[in-house]
């Protein structure tokens, strides 16, 4: 029973030997492990911190990570029960001392670190970052190139210089600049800044005109940096853009002042280098005196209570001034320490495990199997990137590329011994004078209208926005191409004896715009041309595209595969594309007074006169006397009363309302027919009518004659591309003579049936060439203009100038001394036209006459028949047969004189008109008087005529 008591004894102390065994292996592999469930955590938990203690940026971040650790380890809300502790290391910018700094880190089981401050030492940890699985946050590393692809491990809690870049384009487009000279730190930072700044640039057709790489600190050579700075200063660009670190930076201005580059006409951009040195370090008024003017970008962080708070404590620690950059690092510290509260209640455990890869063998003493891999770093680095706060700079949210959310810069101007702010900048927005915050409650608005910033002191202590540019000061003249034209001399020739001198009316132009601007313009002039036949003005745009040529003018189209490749001034030339056509007069003709109506409207007008006539007569039959009688006579009235009414000339009157309202409408038809009738009749007399088959471009593509173009012209292209006329159809001329010889030989002849060629060529040559004329509508719209390269300051300029010209009319009297010159002779062309030939009126005279010959045969006829019944019977009575000839003579002419007796119809027609006026009975008693009185008289005078022979 002993033995057995023993030997359980025994076998009780063995199994508690193990199990303390156990316990101690487990706490040996996972010193600051816990179980699963999470209800254990570690009474320590280590960061690091890798930064430059002594720069602007370091003694301000320094604190700013001493005062956030302690807010978390005072917040028991946050790790509760375990105590954050960081450690930090100074890296002095070096990236060798920052990677071996962090490789310290790895041997102290730190689980995340904060920083890298310099770009360049980030690119380099954050390889071993990778290796180990240790997440960095960055509150000051702006490299663009810092991205998730390459460096997952790499969390930037700060904004990139890829929007800060972005904001710098964008007031570079604001101030309607368009190149900038960059200078940058040639490292990592500056360099890939620099080509951020070239991509955002491009997107608003701006460009870095001149590059300027300063080395780094370690490198740095005053006399050298002077040197730069000199050919900075000979540069066409006068905006410059300073990305670089904050001693070099100061001394950059301290030599620009030297050589005069803070004056007037200078632009000075700087990036938040500055910024951060402004708002935390006081600077002597020397130093403030040399940076008079300057626009400089700061992170915009939100106002907050929680924010003025801890600026409030912050000043009355002592501390030096608070920049955006400790703003971030405080947030860094408290974004951290709520992912590792979120670690642990997910269960997460903080162990390592060694890297095979890293072991060392032999005698090494590098130790780098010390170094091992955070096992649960995915999990830690997802609870990071997964985060969403509201912390001192404003919410801390990252995007899916890992960007914070909402990045805004402000926009101050350096001004006396402070600075003040002029602006802001968000990639919500754009440029504004609204805070960020309050543009995030509004939809996006980035419309160039609502970009706006306030007034700026520009260096020089000037509130005039400078030009931006001038011409480079390095002797060097503009080459400016001019064309050699063979034809049409008055727009652009060389001057006699000087082939480096020009004249005509494109050169008056340019030369007025250019002494108008506020500055000298050193040029010459290149011809363009063999002196044989006008160049290709499209080889003359490719050269100012290639930089063969600064700029080029002349009678140069603005079309749109050039404007592709090159700027171009303000039209101060409205041109387009014509077609000129022979012509031949129309003649009038003998019956061109049918022309002003067409057969329909002959027909129509007649069928008129005929119905209303008609309408009338239904409408007064029954009423009126005028419009009764047998049906021949009221068919002879209805047909008088219709037609005199085109002459207003009818003699019935109408009695009913419904006849003379029909009659009134009636006459004012025929007063605007009548009217039109005449208008049309005496332009067609009076105005020169010309005919041509050829009506415009249309008919000119449908059919299969040669057309010709002017040499050199874009028409070739247009017609051959654009309207696809076969080029066999195409016939290239060189001059006026060429084009007038052409069009009079004509198709069938050798010649073309039409030119196409811009309006003041054509205008030009019909001045002289009276016998063709433009036919159809300009069929393109375009103008002359003086060709730039893209994006040329010098091209708003002269825009501008040559818009000055046309409002003070020095264009026109430029155009008037060149192009208002003699021409045909319009005004015999006009007289001829107003005089009017008898061939005009030939056939009026002729229905005249044939009316009268017509009249005058169907009255001798009736005349001779009444002859002739008379004559047997005075035969008879005379009996003499010798004397018959003289008597038929003598009878025919008093026939023809003696009046017809009309008694039996005028005395119907006269009764009745005095029945109508006259009512009463004794009217009635003076009209038979009357009539007894006429008959009377009637009796003896026909007696006197005719022998007391009744001639009926």
């Amino acid at each position: 029973m002993d033995s057995w008591k023993s030997g359980w004894h025994s076998w009780l102390r063995m199994r508690t030997i193990r199990s303390l065994l156990l316990v101690f292996l487990l706490f040996r592999l996972f010193p600051g492990g816990h179980s699963g469930n999470g209800t254990s955590r570690p009474a320590v938990v280590n960061i690091g911190a890798l930064f430059t203690f002594e720069s602007s940026i370091g003694r301000v971040a320094k604190i700013a990570i001493e005062e956030a650790v302690k807010d978390v380890n005072a917040n028991s809300s946050i790790l509760p029960g375990t105590t954050l502790k960081v450690q930090m290391q100074n890296t002095n910018c070096s990236g060798f001392v920052g990677m071996v700094e962090a490789l310290q880190f790895m041997e102290t089981d730190t689980i995340a670190i904060i920083g890298p401050q310099s770009s360049v030492v980030a690119h380099i940890i954050s390889h071993v970052a990778n290796e180990l699985q240790v997440p960095l946050l960055s509150f000051a590393a702006t490299d663009p190139t810092l991205d998730s692809l390459q460096f997952p491990f790499f969390v930037r809690t700060t904004h990139s210089d890829a929007y800060q870049m972005a904001a710098v384009a964008e007031m570079v487009d604001y101030y309607n600049w368009k190149q900038v000279t960059a200078i940058y730190i040639d490292d990592d930072y500056g360099r890939n800044g620099l080509s951020a700044l070239g991509d955002k640039l491009a997107e608003r057709r701006c460009k870095i005109s001149y590059k300027v790489g300063i080395p780094p600190e370690s490198g740095a050579n005053s006399s050298d940096t002077m040197d730069l700075l000199v050919k900075v200063a000979m540069m066409e660009s006068r905006v410059i853009v300073l990305h670089v670190y904050p001693q070099k930076g100061f001394e950059i201005f301290s030599m620009a002042n030297y050589l005069g580059m803070m004056g007037n006409g200078y632009v000075w951009i700087a990036t938040d280098w500055l910024s951060s040195v402004l708002d935390s370090t006081p600077l002597d008024s020397d130093t403030m005196e040399k940076i008079q003017g300057a626009l400089v970008l700061r992170q915009h962080t939100a106002d907050s209570d929680r924010k003025k708070a801890f600026v409030s404590r912050w000043n009355s620690g002592g501390f030096p001034g608070l920049n955006s950059y400790g703003l971030f690092a405080y947030d860094s510290v408290w974004l951290v320490a709520q992912a590792i509260d979120k670690f642990f209640n997910q269960g997460g455990v903080i162990s390592f495990s060694n890297d095979s890869r890293l072991s060392t063998g032999g005698d090494s003493n590098l130790h780098l199997d010390a170094m091992s891999i955070f096992n649960d770093g995915k999990l830690l680095l997802g609870n990071i990137l997964q985060g969403d706060v509201v912390g001192l700079t404003g919410r801390i949210k990252f995007e899916p590329d890992r960007s914070l959310t909402f990045p805004a810069y402000d926009v101050i101007n350096v001004v006396g011994t402070g600075f003040r702010r002029v602006g802001y900048w968000s990639n919500y927005s754009g440029l504004s004078t609204v805070t960020p915050e309050t543009l995030y409650m509004s939809p996006p608005n980035r419309s160039s209208a609502d970009q706006q910033l306030y007034s700026v002191i520009w260096p020089g202590e000037t509130s005039v926005k400078p030009r931006g540019w001038v011409f480079p000061n390095n002797g060097k003249q503009l080459r400016i191409g001019v064309p050699i034209r063979v034809s049409f001399k008055e727009f652009v020739s060389p001057a006699r004896g000087t082939p480096d001198k020009f004249q005509g009316f494109c050169i008056d132009v340019f030369t007025a715009a250019v002494n108008l601007l506020q500055y000298p313009v050193p040029y010459q002039f290149v011809p363009v041309g063999d002196g044989k036949k006008n160049p290709s003005y499209m080889d003359i745009v490719n050269s100012v595209y290639n930089g063969v040529l600064d700029a080029a003018i002349g009678d140069i189209a603005i079309v749109t595969n050039r404007t592709k490749i090159v700027d171009f001034s303000q039209p101060y030339v409205a041109s387009g594309l014509v077609v000129v056509v022979p012509f031949r007069k129309m003649n009038t003709g003998a019956w061109a007074f049918l022309r002003p109506f067409s057969p329909l409207m002959w027909i129509v007008t007649g069928c008129f006169f005929l119905a209303v006539g008609i309408v009338v007569w239904v409408l007064e039959h029954r009423i009126n006397d005028e419009f009764r009688g047998p049906p021949k006579r009221q068919m002879i009235t209805v047909l008088w009363f219709s037609l005199s009414t085109l002459f207003f000339a009818h003699r019935e009157n109408t009695v009913s309302a419904l006849g003379r309202m029909v009659l009134l409408i009636w006459l004012f038809v025929v007063l605007i027919i009548n009217s039109s009738y005449t208008a049309s009749l005496t332009s067609i007399l009076t105005v020169q009518q010309l005919f041509s088959p050829i009506k415009g471009i249309e008919s000119l593509k449908e059919g299969n004659d040669p057309i010709g173009y002017q040499t050199g012209s874009f028409a070739e292209y247009y017609l051959g591309e654009e309207l696809r006329i076969p080029k066999s159809r195409l016939i290239e001329l060189g001059s006026p003579e060429e084009y007038a010889a052409a069009l009079q030989k004509g198709p069938k002849n050798g010649g073309v049936a039409a030119i196409v060629d811009e309006l003041p060529y054509v205008e030009l040559f019909l001045a002289s060439q009276c016998t063709f004329r433009i036919v159809g509508q300009e069929f393109t719209k375009s103008g002359w203009g003086f060709a730039f390269p893209r994006d040329s300051p010098l091209a708003v300029d002269i825009s501008t100038a040559i818009l000055e010209l046309s409002e003070n009319g020095d264009l026109q009297r430029i155009h008037d001394k060149w192009l208002a010159g003699s021409s045909c002779s319009s005004e015999t062309s006009e007289i001829e036209s107003d005089r009017l030939h008898l061939k005009s009126f030939i056939g009026l005279f002729l229905i005249c006459g044939v009316a009268c010959f017509v009249a005058l045969v169907i009255y001798f006829v009736q005349v001779i028949r009444k002859l002739y019944r008379s004559e047997p019977n005075e035969a008879i009575e005379s009996g003499q047969g010798s004397s018959s000839r003289s008597r038929s003579i003598h009878r025919l002419l008093s026939i023809m004189d003696e009046k017809k007796d009309t008694s039996k119809k005028g005395r119907g027609s006269k009764r009745r008109k005095l029945e109508t006026s006259l009512s009463d009975s004794s009217r009635v008693g003076e009209f038979e008087k009357n009539e007894r009185r006429e008959v009377e008289m009637e009796i003896p005078r026909r007696n006197m005529n005719g022998n007391g022979i009744n001639p009926e």
